[in-house]
């Protein structure tokens, strides 16, 4: 009996699957329907097939890629905001102050696009990819440790890190052209390591550390499968894309900060026995961080937070750095002003930067500014729409992607007239008076705005003020020889060429 009861219900079984199968198809049918015709308006950057959409048309090449996306916005720059379709999944391209405001803008779409999923296994949910109750205690938490006082102790390593480039530098100077892209990157990443973590890892004297190169090629790695849906299953990433590549490199970056993060929660001490204040690192606070409730954070907590400051905090100020030396070397009477502010604020003295220095350095940091406007180091980030909203008279559905680019928003000539000219007095006070908030987006905006932006423009002034002090900078590239690589971060193809001179 028990036998004919299990042959019965077996049949039963497989036909509630059937019709459980049939409702999810029918439920995902339905919504991708919806948002298709919701989205018919909406100009299209090339001509769009059903359940396939542009998939088959966009470039896997980031320097293709790159070009095709920027080109589209270039030919329609008069239309408020674009769509394409990845497979069944909507994007719309935002590249306007007025269009890209209401998201940004918005706490109901302030969780990350769904392509930022494939950063989980490296970052988990920290606070760049965490969303809703997690990220707002996450943010809440980590405020504080980007305070005044805890920058200062940052800045001493910034000015140690940026004397070691200064000297590695100074074999080159007289030499001839050279790519400096490595240099510097270099210096950022000893800069970040010791700020994060504590640990120094000599990455300017060793270039070929394990971890050192893991950094780089994860990057590069979720880039690449972030423009390629039919690798978004796990499953065929695993067995036809880069799976392995992937898990191996992941192993070797994990382990490392783990093992920092172990070694420094058992040396963590208030002060030296000596008394005297010991230097503090991003890490230091996170092991004495504690939630509203008193929670101490888990190490798994804190390595989300470490790798997420080691990403996002050693990159993307290091390409902002070379493109600014990169303009500068293209632009001497812009270098001469810069320099004869360096020589207003430090005169003759070899003394190291004060954060009072830093204040002082205003022209300086509107030329920063200005690099990032022309190269931001970000060159797009994507929100997820979570309820219909309507943009400059479009409807765009829930589910939809938005994909925000500050390399095109940057050129609107509205308000930045002569957008591909370099020119830092656009961001002298007078000049920034009535410019919308949302026309210049470096560091993100809105809730999810940069928390670490401090931190990187007092970097780049350290180790830009420094390069400048000792040297004349002159590029060997125009701006045309110049290729940006538009994956995670805006990088040139071929690095930064330059030419140094020792200063008189």
């Amino acid at each position: 009996m028990a036998v004919l009861a299990a042959g019965a219900l077996l049949p039963l079984l497989a036909a509630g699957l059937l019709v459980a199968l049939l409702a999810l198809a029918y439920k995902q049918l339905s919504g991708y329907l919806r948002k298709w015709a919701m989205m018919q308006p909406i100009p299209a950057v090339c001509r769009t097939y059903p359940f396939v959409g542009n998939a088959l048309e966009l470039k896997t090449d980031a320097i293709e890629f790159f070009k095709q996306i920027q080109g589209y916005t270039d030919v329609f720059r008069d239309a408020p905001l674009v769509k394409l379709w990845l497979g069944t999944v909507p994007f719309v391209i935002l590249y306007h102050a007025e269009t890209v405001e209401p998201i940004v803008s918005n706490p109901a779409h302030m969780d990350k696009s769904d392509v930022y999923s494939f950063l989980h296994p490296w970052l988990g949910t920290g606070l760049l990819t965490s969303t809703g109750a997690k990220w707002r205690e996450r943010r809440k938490m980590l405020t504080p440790t980007f305070h005044f006082s805890i920058l200062q102790d940052f800045l001493e390593v910034m000015n140690e890190q940026a004397q070691v480039l200064v000297d590695k530098l100074a074999s080159r100077a007289g030499a001839g052209p050279f790519n400096c892209f490595n240099c510097v990157t270099l210096c950022a990443l000893d800069i970040i390591c010791e700020t994060a973590m504590g640990k120094k890892v000599y990455a300017q004297s060793n270039s070929e550390s394990e971890y050192v190169q893991s950094v780089y090629k994860m990057s590069d790695i979720i880039s690449r499968r972030q423009r390629a849906p039919w690798f978004w299953p796990d499953l065929t990433y695993k067995y036809f894309g880069e799976g392995k590549l992937h898990d191996s490199t992941l192993k070797t970056l994990h382990s490392f900060t783990l093992e920092v993060i172990r070694e420094r929660a058992q040396s963590l001490k208030p002060e030296d026995e000596s008394g005297g204040r010991k230097r503090r690192a991003f890490l230091d606070m996170l092991l004495q961080t504690k939630d509203q409730d008193g929670n101490a954070m888990s190490h798994q907590d804190i390595q989300e937070e470490v790798d997420t400051f080691m990403f996002r905090g050693h990159d993307t100020t290091a390409a902002s750095m070379n493109w600014a030396l990169h303009l500068l070397g293209s632009h001497p009477d812009v270098c001469r002003k810069v320099q004869r502010e360096l020589q207003e604020v430090f005169g003759e003295s070899e003394r190291v930067a004060s954060m009072e220095d830093l204040k002082q350095l205003k022209y300086l940091e509107c030329v920063i500014k200005e690099a990032l406007r022309i190269f931001p180091s970000v060159p797009f980030f994507a929100r997820s729409i979570r309820q219909d909203t309507k943009i400059n008279g479009f409807t765009i559905p829930s589910g939809t992607n938005a994909v925000v680019l500050p390399f095109a928003l940057h050129r609107d000539p509205r308000y930045f007239p002569d957008p591909e000219e370099f020119r830092p007095e656009r961001f002298l006070p007078e000049n920034s008076t009535g410019r919308p908030p949302y026309a210049y987006i470096p560091f993100s905006a809105g809730l999810r705005n940069c928390i670490g932006q401090r931190f990187a423009i007092m970097e780049e002034k350290v180790v830009l003020s420094s390069i400048l002090r000792k040297f004349h900078v002159k590029a060997h590239q125009s701006r045309e020889q110049l290729i940006p690589t538009g994956g995670l971060i805006l990088r040139p193809e071929s690095g930064i060429w330059i030419q140094l001179e020792k200063r008189a």
